[in-house]
C-alpha cells in the first residue's frame, strides 16, 4: 500500500543527475523514505525517457513511492505511473483524466493562484501545487507565491497542497505550519555531491 500524498515530493533534474548516475541518486531519495518521486525530463530523447521511468516505476513500486511523471501522459500510460502533474500549458485537467482513468494521480500547479486552484479541485485534482515560495534556482523567474495561499485553499477543501520553489530542509517548517501537506524538492536534494549525502539530505525532512 502506497503512502498518503504528503511529505517529501522529490523532483528529478536531468542537469543535477546526468545520465551515468541518474538512476542510483533517484534511488538514493527513494530509500531514504520520500512519499512521492516525480519524473521531469524535457528531453526529445524517448528512449532514455522510457528506460529511466521504467526503472524508477520498479523502485518506486518497491518501496511503496508514488512515480508520477510530469506533464507526459503518453509516457506515464506506458510505465504504468500511478500519476501525471500538468501546468497551465499542458494538457487539461479533464483531458488528462479521460486518458489516465478515475484511478491515477493528477496534479495541478496552480502558481500563485487561488481561482486556478479551486477549479482544479472543483474538476478533481487529486493534489494541488502553489509556488514559488522562496528563491528559486530552477525557475528564477516563477511567480512568488505568499503562505496565505495555503491556509486559504486548507480551510476550504482537504485536497492536498504542495509546495515547490526554493525549499531546504531550513525553511520547509513554515510551509508545514501554514497547512502544506508536501514540498517538492530539487536542488536541495539532487545537488549532493553524492547518494549518501542525498540519502542523509532526504532524512532530515522527516
Amino acid at each position: 500500500m502506497k503512502k498518503k500524498l504528503s511529505g517529501l515530493y522529490a523532483i528529478t533534474n536531468e542537469t543535477l543527475m546526468p545520465e551515468q548516475h541518474f538512476l542510483s541518486m533517484a534511488e538514493a531519495a527513494i530509500t531514504a523514505g520520500i512519499s512521492v518521486l516525480q519524473y521531469r525530463d524535457k528531453s526529445t530523447d524517448k528512449t532514455k525517457r522510457q528506460f529511466q521511468a521504467t526503472a524508477l516505476k520498479a523502485l518506486c513500486d518497491k518501496h511503496n513511492v508514488f512515480f508520477i511523471i510530469n506533464d507526459d501522459i503518453n509516457l506515464a500510460n506506458k510505465v504504468d505511473a500511478d500519476g501525471i502533474h500538468i501546468g497551465k500549458n499542458d494538457l487539461s485537467l479533464n483531458e488528462a483524466r479521460k486518458q489516465l482513468g478515475p484511478d491515477k494521480i493528477i496534479g495541478v500547479s496552480c502558481y500563485n493562484q487561488i481561482l486556478l486552484a479551486t477549479d482544479a479541485i472543483k474538476n478533481g485534482a487529486d493534489y494541488i501545487a502553489f509556488g514559488r515560495f522562496f528563491n528559486s534556482s530552477t525557475k528564477p523567474d516563477a511567480p512568488h507565491a505568499n503562505y496565505d495561499l495555503i491556509s486559504s485553499i486548507k480551510q476550504q477543501y482537504e485536497t492536498p497542497v504542495c509546495c515547490i520553489g526554493g525549499i531546504t530542509v531550513e525553511n520547509h517548517q513554515l510551509l508545514i505550519n501554514a497547512g502544506a501537506d508536501m514540498f517538492a524538492v530539487i536542488n536541495d536534494i539532487f545537488s549532493r555531491s553524492n547518494n549518501k549525502a542525498i540519502s542523509f539530505r532526504c532524512q532530515q525532512y522527516k
